[in-house]
C-alpha cells in the first residue's frame, strides 16, 4: 500500500508496564496530584482479593480511598453518574479503575463527570466533551479491551436496550498501570473471551481503511503475541510468559485501533449485546471469522499476511486461497480455546435481524470496513454466526 495520505497518531496516555507494577500505584497517585482516590472495580474483582492489593498499598502510603464497586457486565450510564455523585460527596478528586472493560470505562466516564457538568449521556458520540477530567489511572484485570487508554468508553442504557460510546481524547487515562501478575487468575473462559476481543481489535484495525503505519505495525505484532500465546493462557493460566504476552497484545491493538477505528465485528457487536447479553469478548469471537470471510475480498493481500502470521501454509496458493487461510487459522483458534457457541446459543433468531442489522449499520466502524455492506449482508453475516460458520461470499 502506498501511504499518500495525511494520517495522524496521538497517545496521552503514560504506560507502566511489568509483573508486580502496581506496588507504585501510590507514587502515581502523588505524581498526578491526587489526594483521595476513588477506586472503581466490580464485586468479581474484590472478592479475588485484587482490590485488596492495590488498596494495601494506598493505605502504607497514607493516601485516603473510597471504594466504588457497582459495577456490572455491560456498565450502566446510571452507574457512572452514581458513581461521580460518591466521589463528589466523598471528595475524592483521582480515579483508579481496577478490573475488566466495565470498570475501566465506568472509572474513566466518571472521571469526566467530575469535571464536565450535565450527565454522561451528553457526550456520547465522538469529540463532544469540551474539557478534560479528573486525573484517573487505569489497571486491567483481563487481556482483552485495552480500556487503560482508549478513547472510548462502552456503557448501556439498559431502559433503552442500546449501548453508548463516548469517544474523547479526553477520555483516555493518565496512566496505563499493567501488571500481567493481576490475569492470572482470569478463568480459562474468560482468557479466550477477552483474548479474542483483543484479536478483533487488532486484525479490524490492521485490514480497515484508516490504517496507517503505526497503528499497522502494532496490530502485526499484537496478532504475533496473540497466536504464539494464547492457547498457553488458557491451558496454562499460571503461565507469566503467556499472561505477559497477551495483557501486551490486547494493549498494543488498542493503540492501533485508538486511531482507526474497528469493522463489522464490532459494529455488530453493540446491538447483540445490548438486546442479547451477549458478552462482548464472546459475540467478537463468534462474528470474527465470519466477517472476515465477508471481507476477504476488499483486502487480500492483509488477509494473506494474517494467515502467515498464524503459521499457516500460504506459499505457492492463488492470493484468493491463501487469504482465506486467515479465517482458517482464526476458526482453529477460536475451537482450541473453547468458544464453540453461536449466536442461536444466546436468543438471536432470524426475526430479530432487522433490528440488529439497522442498529449496526448506524456504527462509526462501518465507513471503515474493507468492504462496504447492506443491511441483507449483515444479516448473512449474522445467519452464518448463528449457524457456526458457513461460506460467505
Amino acid at each position: 500500500m502506498l501511504w499518500n495520505r495525511i494520517f495522524k497518531y496521538e497517545l496521552p496516555t503514560a504506560i507502566e508496564f511489568g509483573n508486580g507494577a502496581v506496588r507504585n500505584l501510590a507514587d502515581h497517585v502523588a505524581r498526578l496530584g491526587g489526594t483521595k482516590v476513588l477506586l472503581v472495580s466490580d464485586p468479581g474483582v474484590q472478592k479475588a482479593g485484587m482490590t485488596e492489593r492495590l488498596t494495601d498499598v494506598l493505605k502504607k502510603a497514607g493516601i485516603p480511598y473510597v471504594i466504588y464497586n457497582e459495577i456490572e457486565p455491560d456498565p450502566d450510564i446510571e452507574g457512572v453518574m452514581r458513581g461521580k455523585a460518591v466521589a463528589a460527596a466523598e471528595g475524592c478528586d483521582l480515579i483508579v479503575g481496577l478490573g475488566g472493560g466495565s470498570s475501566l470505562d465506568t472509572a474513566k466516564a466518571i472521571g469526566l463527570m467530575l469535571v464536565n457538568g450535565g450527565h454522561i449521556r451528553d457526550y456520547v458520540g465522538n469529540g463532544k466533551v469540551p474539557k478534560k477530567g479528573a486525573p484517573v489511572i487505569a489497571v486491567p484485570t483481563t487481556a482483552g479491551t485495552g480500556s487503560e487508554l482508549t478513547i472510548f468508553s462502552v456503557l448501556s442504557d439498559k431502559k433503552e436496550k442500546k449501548k453508548l460510546s463516548v469517544g474523547s481524547v479526553y477520555n483516555c487515562p493518565d496512566l496505563a498501570l499493567c501488571d500481567p501478575e493481576l490475569t492470572v487468575s482470569l478463568p480459562p473462559h474468560v482468557t479466550a473471551a477477552t483474548g479474542m476481543d483483543a484479536l478483533t481489535h487488532a486484525l479490524e484495525s490492521f485490514v480497515n481503511k484508516a490504517t496507517q503505519p503505526i497503528s499497522e505495525a502494532l496490530s502485526i505484532q499484537s496478532m504475533k503475541l496473540i497466536a504464539r500465546s494464547l492457547r498457553v493462557a488458557v491451558a496454562q493460566g499460571d503461565n507469566l510468559d503467556a499472561r505477559y504476552d497477551m495483557l501486551m497484545a490486547s494493549l498494543i491493538a488498542a493503540m492501533a485501533f485508538n486511531p482507526t477505528r474497528l469493522g463489522l465485528s464490532h459494529a455488530l457487536a453493540m446491538p447483540l449485546g445490548a438486546h442479547f447479553g451477549i458478552p462482548h469478548g464472546t459475540v467478537n469471537a463468534i462474528l470474527l471469522p465470519e466477517v472476515m470471510q465477508y471481507n476477504l475480498i476488499g483486502n487480500l493481500e492483509k488477509f494473506k499476511l494474517i494467515a502467515q502470521l498464524f503459521g499457516m501454509p500460504v506459499e505457492g496458493m492463488p492470493l484468493p486461497e491463501a487469504a482465506e487461510q486467515a479465517v482458517v487459522a482464526v476458526r482453529k483458534l477460536k475451537a482450541d480455546v473453547g468458544i464453540t457457541q453461536t449466536l442461536s446459543d444466546y436468543g438471536v433468531t432470524e426475526d430479530s435481524l432487522d433490528t440488529i442489522a439497522s442498529e449496526a449499520m448506524n456504527s462509526h466502524n462501518v465507513p471503515v470496513n474493507p468492504r462496504k455492506p447492506t443491511l441483507e449482508d449483515f444479516k448473512m453475516i449474522c445467519r452464518a454466526a448463528m449457524r457456526g460458520g458457513d461460506a460467505i461470499r
